[in-house]
């Protein structure tokens, strides 16, 4: 009789838990990179899910191997965000004290438009002088540590979501030679809108983060893939649950347990932009996309796919980690599927 197995396998991730609802819809960026630009720029950008499609389009990845396909025409799953212009808020100052971290040095709000409704996602907003916001952080600008500045979605320019309420991002300023250039850039933009062309280019990496489809309580099985139980067991306490659990277990390997799946805050790193346009008609299929319909403002498009379900809020951020390869452009694209995904 051969040796018994000791213990199961650990089951899921560690790095993932826990395993709780997100505790908002628009995701905060916790990790900003450092970027390498001459001039100062938006380190984020936000967009809203449209749906999938396909594309073809010629291999510029520097490859080798006898899979490699050099200057040949490959097929590639897409995303579609739309990405209508961003209102920007206010300017904010943050200043650094040992032992705490970055702590708020003062912000500076400008007047928004009417029809931007801010009113919605900030019901007490009080705007105060912004002229003299500006002057105390000039006056501070040496104990300033991070510039960063507040910006508001336009989702009224959308062609597929229905709702008013703008959402509301922190976006850090990066780039630039120093603190002072950065702050003249972030003073520049106040007030003005910013297109996604302007924050990002065609053919770089981004880092996607999003809120996962949200799939309510789920037991063991559909939740960490354990194994269900044979059936001599269903006479008594079920067989889709977890055999027998050792008292100390769960210091060493938490045991798999009932619970949330989905609706997390997760990111995706290093997603490749294939295209970045104005006008939505170019990507939109027949008939629009599925429970989405038809992208009217800004888009882009991103190889592969991206988490959460359609009109969810996606943060798009410059790569924080190192990326595969060095794009040196946007790849050329030669055909764009926009059959209906209707169905027959």
């Amino acid at each position: 009789m051969g040796a018994r197995k000791k213990r199961a396998p650990r089951r899921g991730s560690l790095g993932l838990r826990p395993r709780k609802r997100a505790s908002s819809i628009v995701p905060r960026i916790r990790s900003w990179p450092e970027v390498d630009s001459d001039k100062p720029i938006l380190l984020a950008f936000a967009a809203y899910k449209a749906g999938m499609t396909h594309v073809y389009y010629i291999d510029d990845r520097p490859s080798s191997g006898p899979y490699a396909t050099p200057n040949r025409e490959i097929f590639a799953p897409v995303t579609i965000l739309e990405a209508p212009p961003m209102f920007i808020l206010a300017v904010r100052a943050y200043r650094y004290k040992p032992g705490y971290g970055l702590l708020t040095l003062t912000e500076a709000w400008t007047q928004p438009p009417e029809d931007l409704e801010i009113h919605r996602a900030i019901p007490t907003l009080k705007i105060e002088d912004v002229d003299k916001k500006i002057k105390f952080i000039e006056d501070h600008i040496n104990e300033v540590a991070d510039i960063r500045v507040i910006a508001a979605t336009q989702p009224k320019l959308t062609g597929g979501l229905s709702k008013k309420k703008p959402d509301i991002i922190e976006i850090k300023v990066g780039g630039g030679d120093s603190i002072e250039s950065r702050f003249e850039y972030a003073k520049e933009i106040l007030g003005k809108n910013i297109r996604v062309k302007e924050v990002f280019k065609e053919g770089q990496f981004v880092d996607v983060i999003a809120v996962t489809k949200g799939k309510g309580f789920q037991g063991v099985i559909k939740r960490f893939g354990v194994k269900e139980l044979p059936r001599w067991h269903k006479h008594r306490k079920g067989s889709r649950k977890v055999g027998s659990r050792s008292p100390g277990i769960g210091a060493v390997s938490p045991v798999p347990q009932p619970g949330q799946l989905g609706f997390h805050r997760r990111t995706e790193y290093n997603k490749r932009i294939l295209k970045i346009g104005e006008n939505g008609l170019e990507v939109t299929p027949k008939g629009g996309f599925l429970g989405y319909g038809i992208v009217r403002s800004d888009y882009v498009m991103l190889h592969g796919s991206v988490p959460g379900p359609r009109k969810r809020i996606v943060i798009l951020r410059h790569p924080i980690r190192k990326t595969p390869w060095e794009p040196v452009g946007a790849p050329t694209i030669t055909y764009i599927s926009l059959e209906s995904k209707q169905g027959v």
